[in-house]
């Protein structure tokens, strides 16, 4: 989908031009316009409406948050997406309904899985017969990040950083590169509802994100072992059951030869 307009509002030229450059490379809308704080975005508004915003928090006068609440009053709001320097706004942002949250730099691969969050969100809105049918949207399939609880304080992690989730007892713990985190959910729940986002379950015990295996071998009877991206090459087991499922997501038959 490409948007008619999107507008990028930043108070900072170089990071209004380099978000508008990247928007411009992945096709994302027919137009293309910058402001330099909330009081020229909201005249452009008013003189044409756009499909989403842009928005960077710490800004001098209206900050990004303040002006995001401003769009919501109006009758057809646009889609928000924050773009900052800084991670604390993040659980504001998301509760005044922003579509993403993006941390600067902000790569192509991260715009681009935002871009598709956007089509999503716009294709609702406007009627998609798919996105009327009363299916909820759980919190995790709605939001790029995972809440944990990290010494009394709530730690928002991004889930394309977590590497794979093992499960234990009644709980998981999620490993990214850095640390690992224990949360309450069930390995089942979080296969299902991260599946669309590239999680794969390869036995009853582990959840692997395919976007870090770098490796798959051939183990004992029939049975596969992936190997990750991290500097240790951690290796998981794929139970003989899932390899068949693992083969075929990834187009490589159910043989492995």
């Amino acid at each position: 989908m490409t948007f008619s307009k999107v507008l990028v509002v930043d108070d900072e030229q170089h990071a209004r031009d380099d978000l508008a450059y990247l928007l411009e490379a992945a096709g994302a809308a027919e137009e293309i316009q910058t402001a330099a704080g909330a009081t020229e975005a909201l005249v452009l508004l008013q003189d044409e409406p756009a499909d989403v915003v842009f928005l960077d928090i710490r800004m001098p006068g209206l900050d990004g948050i303040q002006l995001a609440r401003t769009l919501g009053q109006f009758s057809d709001p646009p889609a928000v997406v924050f773009v900052s320097a800084h991670e604390e706004h993040a659980v504001e942002a998301f509760a005044i309904d922003a579509t993403d949250y993006l941390l600067k730099p902000v790569s192509m691969e991260r715009l681009t899985a935002t871009l598709r969050r956007l089509e999503s969100r716009v294709a609702g809105k406007s009627g998609d017969a798919s996105t009327q049918v009363g299916v909820e949207r759980t919190e995790d399939e709605a939001l790029p990040f995972v809440a944990v609880e990290v010494a009394g304080k709530t730690r928002l992690i991004d889930r394309g950083e977590i590497r794979y989730v093992e499960s234990e007892g009644d709980y998981v713990r999620l490993h990214t590169f850095k640390d690992s985190y224990l949360v309450r959910r069930s390995l089942s729940s979080l296969a299902e509802r991260w599946s669309s986002e590239g999680f794969v379950r390869v036995h009853r015990s582990f959840l692997v994100n395919l976007r870090h295996v770098i490796e798959i071998q051939p183990y004992f009877n029939q049975t596969l072992i992936v190997r990750l991206n991290d500097s240790g090459e951690t290796k998981i087991p794929v139970s003989r059951r899932r390899a068949r499922q693992l083969r075929e997501r990834l187009g490589l038959g159910t043989t492995g030869r």
